[in-house]
């Protein structure tokens, strides 16, 4: 999995709006760890930093470790709000991880193996319907990507979740249905199904 992040924090004495703002004003974002059998703990974290660990990309899907008042709190970032016009975060929700503990999580698939794909060869594309996959992982264990080989595929052909080898440990939390990853298919197919953006005078 990505290597683990860690983001110092203080703790906050007062939940609400008036003192969210306060904080913000004073280049902080205000978030919260919950979880683990334990009180919400209230904390407020430096959003230059903040906003350096979003930029990499795997955040998300990252272990954050928490630093305050000198103890370590091992979490999972679980949702951000963002402000609607500046995109700034306003407010950052983290899981406590515990023990050995499963977490659900959302991470990125890749394709190899284009190269040994029949329909890519003849110019086909691969259409994607999921660029992740909603997982079930054990906390210390969180895949960075998961790969899907497309070796043999061809025009027309689909990629299913029951195709995909998911690591030791790690299942899918959509079980009520074999849903579609990627179909693979013609240029043309793809362009009719997009529809012509005509506007009527």
């Amino acid at each position: 999995m990505s290597e683990a992040l860690n983001l110092p924090a203080e703790a906050r004495e007062r939940a609400g709006k008036g003192a969210s703002r306060a904080i913000r004003r004073d280049g902080r974002t205000p978030a919260v760890i919950y979880g683990g059998k334990e009180e919400p703990t209230l904390i407020h974290v430096e959003q230059k930093e903040l906003v350096k660990q979003l930029m990499t990309g795997h955040f998300m899907n990252s272990i954050v470790n928490i630093e305050i008042g000198g103890k370590i709190i091992r979490t999972l970032p679980k949702d951000v709000a963002f402000h609607p016009v500046t995109d700034r975060p306003l407010h950052v929700d983290f899981l406590r991880m515990t023990g050995d503990s499963m977490v659900q999580v959302q991470v990125p698939v890749v394709f190899v193996n284009e190269d040994a794909s029949p329909g890519l060869k003849k110019g086909g594309v691969l259409n994607i319907v999921r660029h992740e996959l909603e997982l079930i992982c054990p906390n210390a264990d969180i895949p960075d990507d998961i790969q899907i080989d497309v070796t043999g595929k061809d025009l027309g052909d689909s990629i299913h979740i029951s195709e995909v080898t998911l690591p030791k440990g790690v299942t899918s939390a959509i079980t009520d249905r074999d849903f579609t990853i990627a179909t693979l298919v013609a240029p043309s197919a793809l362009k009719s199904s997009e529809g012509d953006t005509t506007t009527a005078e």
